[in-house]
């Protein structure tokens, strides 16, 4: 691919995964940063650059999505959130597709394995990319690589397996969204709260395209998807970056979602957030701002431990951040390549970056 023009990519939305894709794009040899895309007024007119913590680029940040749309980029690195994730973003990936122009997106995690999601989204976005010649493509690190892709690559080990188990276990005390925090995962509530993540249907939501993923490439079929929620209390009240959380109060939370194979739980998939290392004692736990495990139960059994260690210049949970950016940054010449379409991780190569060894 090092012989290949430059491919023109607009950023979309400036938040920490967005800002990271700015640098990335701006730095990479085989790419060119045509457009970035901003939703705040106040950062409208000014340098890309500036706006993400690096030196001025000479692009300037704007909100005429019309503009940007009609320059013709070849890609679309989405990267926008709160309000627009999920399904608010679709329609943007319509006038997107529409247009011809390709999409990676870190926002709409329902569409790491399309053939899983919404069957009016699906329908409508591959009529759309069919019609525009161009492609869509979700991942992340988790949900993403280390919930999915990682454990299809340590497959190729395997004689037979019988369970499929990734997790997550990850400090989240530096994510200062208080509303997302308190009120959508339970975190400074007590344990009678409702938090939205319990709902029904929310876990095995979030988490059924993984599980789907996993089982098309392993060629099997999931006849259901269940979610459970546990939380458990801290001790002593912790310093977080959306506030005091009060001892007695929830201070770690664990998602399950299991995929039923042949009537038993066969692919599970969980997620530990925890607001200090003590807490939950009893759970899986890290020494790392994140850890990726996968275990293979059958033969031979496989274990895996994962980490992203640390990323000068990004903060606490920034490495994370990076992989997550990188997942798609990383995939857009494969994007563009590829046959239009809704794309899993199925249907591209190993992603490998170009230009990226230094």
């Amino acid at each position: 691919m090092s012989s290949r023009r430059l491919l023109r990519v607009v950023v979309w939305s400036t938040g920490w995964v967005g800002s990271i894709a700015v640098r990335t794009v701006h730095e990479r040899p085989d790419l060119e940063l045509a457009g970035v895309w901003v939703h705040s007024p106040e950062k409208v007119g000014r340098d890309a650059g500036e706006i993400v913590g690096c030196p001025k680029i000479g692009v300037l940040a704007t909100h005429d999505a019309d503009a940007l749309i009609a320059s013709r980029p070849d890609c679309v690195v989405y990267a926008a959130s709160g309000p627009t994730r999920g399904a608010g973003a679709i329609p943007d990936y319509v006038r997107f597709l529409e247009a011809g122009i390709n999409v990676v997106t870190t926002t709409s995690t329902d569409l790491i394995f399309p053939q899983s999601c919404d069957s009016a989204i699906r329908a409508k976005l591959e009529s759309v990319a069919k019609a525009g010649k161009a492609s869509l493509y979700a991942s992340g690190i988790f949900p993403g690589f280390a919930s999915d892709q990682l454990a299809l690559v340590l497959s190729t080990l395997s004689k037979s397996i019988r369970t499929v188990r990734v997790t997550e276990v990850s400090l989240c005390d530096h994510y200062p969204d208080a509303a997302a925090m308190r009120d959508g995962m339970g975190f400074g509530r007590p344990l009678e709260f409702k938090p939205a993540l319990g709902m029904p249907g929310v876990i095995d939501r979030s988490w059924r395209s993984s599980i789907h993923l996993i089982a098309a490439g392993l060629g099997v079929e999931v006849e259901d998807v269940r979610g459970e929620l546990k939380r458990e209390l801290t001790q002593r009240s912790l310093e977080t970056a959306f506030g005091v959380v009060e001892a007695g109060t929830c201070g770690a939370v664990l998602t399950r979602a299991a995929g039923v194979v042949n009537g038993r739980e066969a692919i599970v998939i969980e997620h530990i957030y925890r607001l200090a290392r003590d807490v939950a004692p009893g759970w899986p736990s890290s020494d790392h701002d994140a850890t990726y495990n996968v275990e293979l139960e059958g033969e031979p059994d496989i274990r895996c431990s994962m980490t992203t260690g640390d990323a000068a210049g990004y903060g606490a949970g920034g490495a994370a951040m990076v992989a997550t950016a990188m997942r798609v940054v990383n995939a857009v010449p494969y994007v563009v390549a590829a046959q239009p379409g809704l794309l899993s991780s199925l249907d591209l190569p190993i992603t490998v970056p170009q230009g990226c060894l230094v």
